[in-house]
């Protein structure tokens, strides 16, 4: 019955509603601080040969397409697990909720999570994490996926915005480790916005 309703839902909401007012001034933004931020030898996780020829990431061009209005179910009694990472680090997270949402009519679900220790710091307490992979990993995107940053929502929906979507530090260095995308959160279609990856 859960299944229905929620078909039905997104069956309503694919003749438009489901579409954010889309604030292209906001990806510009995002653009532009993550450049700065991989520029910056202080911030950059660049390798130093990278950082010295650095000018811009690569980005696909902005389409609202992929800035949408998500239908929000918080998962309850759920329990905590050590998400694989590129290393042997296993940092604790919870699955906090799922996001359906329709792209080129395919109904789609996306787990969100939240990590136990981050979210005890009062500066995330209201941070989620979505990792997700797509058709277009290990092609045009990096091969291990990419993650967006969320903020808890508070009500039934939530705005998930793909322009804004990163690759793991992992694409540029191999000192880092990096939680690897679950598996229930690869996609079945080409998600054409964020970061591109950073070399063939």
């Amino acid at each position: 019955m859960k299944k229905i309703l929620i078909l039905v839902f997104l069956a309503q909401w694919s003749f438009g509603f489901a579409q954010v007012k889309f604030d292209h001034k906001s990806a510009e933004k995002f653009q532009t601080e993550i450049n700065a931020e991989y520029a910056d030898a202080k911030t950059s996780p660049l390798m130093a040969a990278d950082l010295a020829v650095f000018k811009t990431l690569d980005f696909y061009p902005i389409d609202g397409k992929y800035s949408l209005i998500a239908q929000f179910i918080r998962t309850k009694k759920e329990k905590p697990f050590e998400m694989q990472t590129s290393t042997d680090r296993k940092p604790v997270y919870v699955k906090y909720g799922e996001a359906h949402f329709i792209i080129d009519g395919k109904a789609l679900k996306l787990n969100i999570y939240k990590n136990i220790e981050l979210s005890k710091q009062k500066k995330y307490k209201d941070y989620l994490f979505l990792p997700f992979s797509d058709l277009t990993s290990g092609k045009e995107s990096y091969i291990g996926g990419k993650y967006i940053d969320l903020k808890t929502p508070k009500g039934n929906t939530i705005v998930i915005d793909f322009n804004t979507s990163y690759n793991p530090y992992c694409a540029y260095n191999h000192k880092y480790s990096c939680p690897k995308v679950p598996l229930e959160n690869d996609l079945d279609v080409e998600i054409k916005a964020g970061v591109k990856k950073f070399h063939d």
